[in-house]
């Protein structure tokens, strides 16, 4: 059957460029949420699903609960009726086009965790009806797609390319970036077909500044990875270079300031106290994975990850042989104070974030540790650092700087008095070089 011979695709191709195509997301966390309002705006009609009733109730009063993504936006599509949040997932029937944006971690093997894509492939299976677009915007290994979501799907009789269309188009957010949000983004987009590639291409095309069509859900399955491994080897070689540097008596913020003025050949990174997020610390090792089993050796996304891993214990080396050299104590019984448990600044994410390695490897060697953070005032639950759930953020004043033993700088929120912690503090050890780029006194600081 040609493609114009294909009545399904042709009348969901109307749908869609008519914007009567109703769309489901499942997963309405930091990609899901803002997909369906970027797809709101677009004129889309948008029935969101989360397993979370209380988050689900939370959206529907018109709610957010992530910082960076304004209410009112969301009120705005519940007044205009173009979104709905639902936990009922037999409602995956009245949807058009499903995309899914659900998790994929790492189990503690550090292998690949596709439960919940698995979960959700069998809920929409379970309602698929002929002519839905699903698309999978989780990252994950190449081959996913065709390999693990297909062949569910397909158990409800109907095959890909036919009775439905399936596509791969991996999210590419930047939870808190102020430059680009999801609109603003290319959208990588792979058909499993030429129905499906273009069905998919067109729907985020609608929505989208622009779109990046590519040869298989394979290939953009691959992409989203590369770029995420990009990153981290170049985090890691900057991580290894601060180690190398600092026994030189090197600053590496230094040198990497020095280095960027250079118009080209250079791009540069920053070092830290380790990766966090929901892709860098991850993400490689879906292609680690997946490479063993074709035989293939991946030296440069093993070691990164061993380096970045590696981080936390560094840093808090350093802290212990800071509160030796100043105040002759070591880390048992010294009360340490982390500034910032989100995994990057200005954010209220703490998926993968390193503080809570930090805070365990500190509190292992006999550390009492508290934590200030403006965008988490407690700890929530997690799946690797259970007892550190109802931490709650304490008040950043002079009184309690001053009776910590040592600040250390974990994230570098802007909303930070760090004048105030300079002036205060005994003893400061910065992982994201903040003192020096305010230009306060370093006089008791240590970089890690």
């Amino acid at each position: 059957m040609t493609e114009a011979e294909n009545p399904v695709a042709s009348k969901l191709a109307r749908l869609i460029a008519d914007r009567k195509a109703r769309v489901a997301i499942i997963g309405l966390g930091y990609v899901g949420l803002p997909l369906a309002l970027t797809l709101c705006r677009a004129g889309f009609p948008v029935l969101g699903f989360d397993i979370d009733e209380r988050r689900v109730a939370l959206l529907n009063r018109g709610e957010s609960g992530i910082r960076h993504i304004p209410a009112d936006a969301i009120r705005a599509a519940l007044a205009e009726d173009r979104f709905e949040a639902s936990a009922d997932f037999e409602r995956l029937g009245e949807a058009d086009a499903i995309l899914i944006c659900v998790p994929t971690p790492l189990t503690r093997q550090r292998e690949p965790d596709l439960s919940f894509v698995e979960r959700a492939s069998r809920q929409i299976a379970r309602t698929l009806r002929p002519g839905q677009l699903v698309v999978l915007e989780s990252t994950t290994w190449p081959g996913t797609t065709e390999e693990i979501v297909k062949p569910i799907l397909e158990e409800a009789g109907a095959r890909s390319g036919d009775g439905f269309f399936l596509a791969f188009s991996p999210e590419r957010e930047d939870p808190g970036n102020r430059d680009f949000g999801t609109r603003d983004i290319p959208k990588i987009v792979g058909g499993d077909g030429s129905h499906a590639l273009r069905l998919a291409d067109a729907l985020y095309a609608a929505a989208m500044t622009s779109t990046v069509p590519v040869s298989s859900p394979a290939v953009a399955e691959a992409v989203k990875l590369t770029e995420n491994i990009f990153r981290s080897v170049n985090i890691a070689l900057v991580n290894e270079l601060k180690v190398v540097y600092d026994a030189m008596g090197i600053d590496v913020w230094d040198v990497i300031a020095a280095a960027s003025t250079k118009p080209f050949g250079f791009m540069p990174f920053q070092p830290g106290p380790g990766l966090g997020g929901h892709c860098i610390p991850i993400d490689p090792f879906y292609l680690a994975w997946k490479a063993r089993e074709f035989e293939v050796p991946t030296r440069f996304i093993e070691l990164a990850g061993e380096i970045n891993t590696a981080m936390p214990r560094h840093v808090v080396d350093r802290l212990a042989e800071a509160l030796d050299r100043r105040f002759g104590r070591g880390l048992n019984g010294s009360r340490i104070l982390v500034l910032g448990v989100a995994y990057k600044r200005n954010v209220e994410d703490t998926r993968e974030s390193a503080s809570f390695r930090l805070i365990e490897l500190l509190e292992d060697r006999g550390a009492h540790t508290s934590y200030h953070d403006p965008h988490v005032p407690e700890i929530g639950p997690t799946r690797e650092h259970r007892e550190l759930a109802g931490r709650r953020s304490i008040a950043l004043t002079a009184q309690a700087i001053a009776d910590f033993d040592a600040v250390l700088v974990a994230t570098d929120h802007d909303d930070v008095d760090y004048a105030l912690v300079a002036a205060h503090m005994r003893l400061g050890v910065d992982t994201r070089n903040v003192f020096a780029k305010r230009q306060l006194d370093l006089s008791r600081v240590v970089k890690a």
